[in-house]
């Protein structure tokens, strides 16, 4: 697992660039992010699929939910990179109204990912015992940290 976690912190690490660019500059960003998104999520699959111990009759019923769980990720994904995005075009320029705005809807970006979880809790509890279910969340959670770990720590903190 070491050795795959490399890879995704290493993906992670090349994920954001400076953010601080030109909006016109976003168009290409937008084309290579969805790449490493999309080899992300693979990753993710990978580990996940190294790390929880599967019977073939509990991969078979597992693997459609986490397909649709991480589709449903995705999009939340989607919005936070979105937020990043409009905090990178605004940050030299962003009002106190603004501010508030985007820290709202980075809090209910946060309240979608629990909700999210919440919402699959019982359903992954359908498919696997209680222990695997617990097991495949926290690799979820630690990864998803993993991914987020990079983009937090460089995005700039609001300008006084």
């Amino acid at each position: 697992m070491k050795k795959a976690l490399i890879y995704l912190a290493l993906a992670c690490a090349l994920s954001i660039p400076t953010l601080a660019q030109a909006p016109d500059k976003f168009a290409e960003h937008d084309k290579n992010m969805a790449l490493l998104r999309k080899d992300l999520r693979g990753g993710k699959k990978e580990l996940i699929a190294l790390n929880l111990p599967l019977t073939p009759d509990e991969a078979t019923k597992f693997w459609p939910v986490y397909e649709q769980y991480a589709n449903e990720l995705a999009k939340i994904y989607d919005a936070r990179y979105a937020l990043i995005k409009e905090y990178a075009s605004t940050m030299n320029t962003m009002t106190d109204p603004a501010a508030a705005s985007l820290s709202k809807r980075t809090l209910d970006s946060d309240a979608a990912m629990t909700t999210l979880r919440q919402k699959y809790a019982p359903i992954v509890g359908k498919v696997l015992s209680g222990k695997k279910a617990a097991l495949f969340f926290q690799l979820d959670k630690r990864l998803g940290l993993l991914i987020d770990l990079q983009p937090a720590s460089e995005i700039p903190l609001v300008v006084q």
